[in-house]
């Protein structure tokens, strides 16, 4: 399905004092197929919030009473996912640059084209509808940031293997997010119709994880009270992943094997074989290949399951990826920590600057954490570096890394927390005006910009219409 063919599901408002403008702009707008109703006044159309949500407000800046950018102002803070596009006769580079940091999506000037609404709508209905997909698979737990080139390499490989039923082995430290790489193997498969069934290895003895996945009859053991049929059988041509499969003990990766081989399942208590069919995407945090010399993991068993290998790059290989995901996670932890309407809070520039120089042992599972707390301990409409409770860590780790007793390097590491320091404050007070910002330093641009770039900081974090 297009994003043009689901604007069905956009709800749009038009608010406008002038009539025959309110008509015609929901003419146009009708005609993408979204739903839309009209409201004379500011007024009138947050009484019409109160029964029903909207995902786009056009509305006129200059009217009676209400004002476009009050209504605006109260949109954004009781609704901050409603978008809203204001439509004037007397545009202004200020008055457009004030409502855009106010969180208007765009700024429109009277007479317009109706093409140029259309296509307005357009762009703004698909940013909606993507970040309407984002919610639903974030609720699924499975969707993926790839903004690294480690990511992207990841999603590609998921891309070309998922179509193929070959085994495939998933690695990585704790907290990469291994899982919601299988369950992108399955999206992204021609089963992805069929179930998804996964099971944590690590969490189950050897009889219960036989039993979960095998199946067992009535009494084949204490408490077996009716019969149960296992994840391999239930399958049934979808997708099998088996987390921390490095747990399993060497009896069982023998049983496992025999599946794996000869596609029939044993339940326990049962002297007959089931045919099974199913897809294995495995997991392990820990070196299979180490584990295979040390004798601990079957090697026959390490082929069967590694038809193909993605390995899952930790955080602090990542850089490009955290302020995304800090983002992303911002989000979607705001649905549950606060209440419905509450402004969300964005990231300060020194968050960020934590955030990115932190190592995140942890990984993605730690910036979520740390993200969510964040956000419950933030009392403002930005959170603070304080609020992140990673400074201490960030802090003692540099302080270490400069008592190493070496004069050159760790005059060079004091030197260069102060550039960092320096260059940050100055683009903030300049919102990311190098030229200037160069002049309050006392730095030819050319100086000021080569200390950025060996610094890797980024500019347009800076900018002011952030």
């Amino acid at each position: 399905m297009t994003d043009d063919s689901r604007f069905k599901e956009l709800s749009i408002l038009i608010v406008d004092d002038e009539p025959d403008v309110c008509l015609g702009l929901k003419h146009i707008v009708k005609s993408l197929g979204c739903n839309v109703n009209t409201a004379p006044s500011g007024e009138i159309a947050l009484t019409m919030f109160e029964s029903e949500k909207y995902d786009l407000v056009l509305s006129d800046l200059s009217m009676p009473g209400m004002k476009g950018n009050e209504l605006l102002s109260i949109i954004k803070t009781k609704w901050p996912f409603t978008e809203v596009i204001l439509i004037t006769g007397f545009g202004t580079i200020e008055l457009a640059v004030h409502c855009l940091q106010a969180g208007a999506a765009h700024f429109i000037s009277k007479p317009f084209d109706n093409d140029e609404i259309k296509d307005l709508v357009r762009r703004v209905g698909r940013k909606i509808l993507a970040e309407r997909r984002a919610v639903l698979d974030s609720s699924r737990d499975n969707t993926i940031i790839a903004e690294s080139s480690g990511m992207k390499a990841v999603m590609e490989l998921v891309k070309q293997v998922a179509p193929t039923k070959v085994a495939v082995l998933i690695e990585g430290n704790t907290g990469t997010g291994k899982e919601i790489v299988a369950k992108a193997l399955h999206e992204y498969s021609k089963n992805s119709s069929k179930e998804y069934l996964a099971v944590n290895c690590a969490a189950l003895p050897d009889t219960l994880l036989e039993s979960e996945l095998f199946g067992h009859k009535k009494g084949a053991f204490t408490g077996a009270e009716s019969e149960r049929i296992g994840l391999f059988a239930k399958a049934m041509g979808g997708t099998i992943f088996l987390d921390e499969i490095s747990s399993m003990s060497l009896s069982f990766q023998g049983k496992l094997l025999r599946v794996l081989q000869e596609k029939v399942v044993r339940p326990l208590g049962s002297d007959k074989d089931y045919p099974v069919d199913f897809r294995l995407v495995s997991a392990s945090n820990q070196n299979l290949h180490q584990l295979i010399r040390d004798g601990k993991f079957r090697e026959d068993l390490f082929y069967r399951i590694n038809t193909m290998s993605i390995c899952i790059p930790p955080l602090k290989e990542r850089k490009e990826d955290i302020i995304a995901l800090a983002n992303y996670f911002l989000k979607i932890c705001a649905r549950d920590c606060l209440s419905e309407g509450t402004v969300i809070p964005q990231l300060s520039i020194e968050a960020i600057d934590v955030l990115t120089h932190y190592d995140w042992p942890g990984n993605v599972r730690e910036l979520k954490n740390v993200i969510q707390s964040a956000l419950i301990m933030c009392r403002g409409d930005k959170i603070l570096a304080h609020n992140l409770h990673l400074q201490k860590e960030k802090s003692d780790a540099k302080d270490e890394a400069i008592l190493d007793f070496d004069y050159e390097k760790g005059k060079q590491k004091v030197i260069g927390k102060f550039q960092r320091q320096l260059i940050i404050k100055s683009l903030e007070k300049t919102g990311g005006n190098v030229t200037h910002a160069a002049e309050k330093c006392g730095l030819t641009r050319a100086a000021f910009q080569k200390i950025m770039k060996s610094l890797e900081i980024d500019r347009s974090l800076f900018k002011a219409d952030t």
